[in-house]
Formats: structure tokens, sequence, C-alpha cells
């Protein structure tokens, strides 16, 4: 007398029969579960487990590959969108760009009257339209610059490395210009392209790359950096390209060990908070 064969189903779907097994688990999938492995067939479950067992590529400075630079393009949408904003309304870079404060008989404005945003959202905008064909030429410039040199840079450290530096050295840019010439309104992302620029340099030397071209690279942003004392902001573009290249060396040349990412975060902690106190003590002399 012959017995009845055992079914079997899947055991994520138990209804379901199923004659084909994990290669690792050894569980029994329908077809709806199978995925395929380098022989046979895997569990979601086993497939997950294994994702997780393989070691992520890292940047030299121990951040995340990854091939499409979705910071840089977001930051290039963040100015856009702030200039489409001038356009609509151009009262927007009196209340947003950077300032430590007006002379007394003024409106209170700036930061020396608690407008401390206006450190970072200054950075964003650009020239108002009013001001003709510069003022599209100066956002064109820096999204070019930007374009060319954030997705290089971005690719180098990482998505959340390279925000921080972008941040910090905007930030950088900033507090010089409240440092030096605080009752002027500045407008730009030129500090924080400055910032780029600078991490650009210290990577390329940090990686053994052909150094020619970068130092050309290098004299041209250093000769726009005189340029411009006579036509924008050198201070914040200095601020912008001081705290990028402090950033830069500190990402780059932290031990590699587990230390790193400590090391590379306390290194940017410590610059923010001597940016916010040179900020504050500016602001507290203002008001």
């Amino acid at each position: 007398m012959e017995s009845e064969s055992t079914v079997t189903t899947c055991y994520r779907h138990p209804k379901v029969e199923s004659y084909v097994s994990c290669t690792r688990c050894e569980r029994f999938i329908c077809p709806d579960c199978m995925r395929e492995a380098a022989v046979g067939h895997q569990c979601p479950e086993c497939v997950k487990e294994g994702a997780r067992s393989v070691r992520r590529a890292r940047t030299v400075v121990g951040g995340r590959v990854s091939a499409v630079p979705l910071v840089t393009y977001v930051l290039i949408g963040l100015n856009v969108l702030a200039y489409l904003a001038e356009l609509v309304d151009e009262d927007v870079v009196e209340r947003f760009a950077v300032l430590g404060g007006l002379p007394p008989g003024y409106v209170p404005l700036g930061v020396a009257h608690g407008e401390w945003y206006r450190l970072l959202t200054g950075a964003f905008l650009h020239q108002p339209p009013t001001q003709g064909t510069f003022g599209i030429l100066h956002i064109v410039m820096n999204m070019v610059s930007l374009w060319n040199l954030g997705r290089v840079v971005e690719a180098q450290l990482g998505r959340i490395r390279y925000l921080a530096l972008y941040l910090l050295s905007a930030l950088g840019g900033s507090v010089l210009v409240l440092l030096i010439t605080p009752m002027v309104f500045t407008v730009g992302a030129s500090g924080a392209i400055f910032g780029v620029g600078a991490a650009y340099y210290v990577l390329a030397r940090r990686l053994g790359a052909d150094m020619s071209q970068v130092n050309r690279f290098m004299a041209g942003l250093l000769l726009w950096l005189v340029i411009s004392a006579g036509l924008t902001s050198w201070q914040g573009h200095l601020g912008g390209l001081l705290t990028g290249g402090t950033v830069a060396l500190a990402f780059a040349y932290a031990p590699r060990d587990r230390r790193r990412p400590w090391i590379q975060a306390g290194a940017c902690a410590a610059l923010l908070v001597l940016l916010v106190v040179c900020a504050v003590l500016k602001a507290g002399q203002l008001a």
C-alpha cells in the first residue's frame, strides 16, 4: 500500500504549494518569494541578511560612495528657487541677506537684532534682477561653478560630509562679512563655493592626483579672490575658502580607524562653535 506524499508549502504563503527550497535556509519558497542567487534561489529574508553582511564601499575620507550627486542638485535647486523668489518679490533680499545691523536711526534689522538666520539664508541669494545683466551673471556663474566642483567633491566626500562642508563654508563666509563689513547687505553662494574649491585642492593632494591642473585651478581661484575685492564681497570669499579648507583637512587627514568619524565630527563641531562665538561677540558690539 503506497503512502501519500507530503505536500510542501511556501513558508511565507502556507496555502501555496512549493517544491523549491532556499539554498541558504532550506525553507520552501513559492515563485513570488524566489530571489535569484549565484546558485539556485534564496528567500527574501536571506537576501536581506546577505545584503547587511556586504561591506559598503567607502570614499577616501570614510563617506558612502554614491553615483548620483544628489546634494549638489538640491543645492543648485535651492539657489534657483531663491532667485525666482526674488523675481516675484524683490524685498526677499532685504529680508534674508547677510546684514550685521544698520546705523542708529534706521529700522532695526540684521544679526545684531536677532535675525541670525541671515548668516545662512544670504548664502542662497544672489544679486537681485534690478542689478541688470550682472544680477543674472552672478547666479549663473556661481551655479556653473557649483555644478563643476560640487559633483567631484561630493563623490570624494560622500553626501553627509559634503553637505557639512558646504554649510560650514557658507557660514564661515557670512561670519567674516559680519566681522569686517557688518553694515552692508551681502548675498551669494560664492563663499560656500570657494570652500568647495578649497576642498577640491586638499582632496586632490590627499589622493595623489596630478597637481599641475589642480594648481592652475587654485591659482585662478586665488586670482579671482584678489580681483573680486573691488567687485563683490571678498570677505565672504575668503571666509568660505578658509573654512572649507579647514574642514577638508580634517576630513582628509583624520586617522583611518574607528576614531575617524568622531574626529571629523569633532572638528566640524569645534569650527561651528568658533564661528558662532565670533558672530555672537560681534553682534553684541553692534547691538
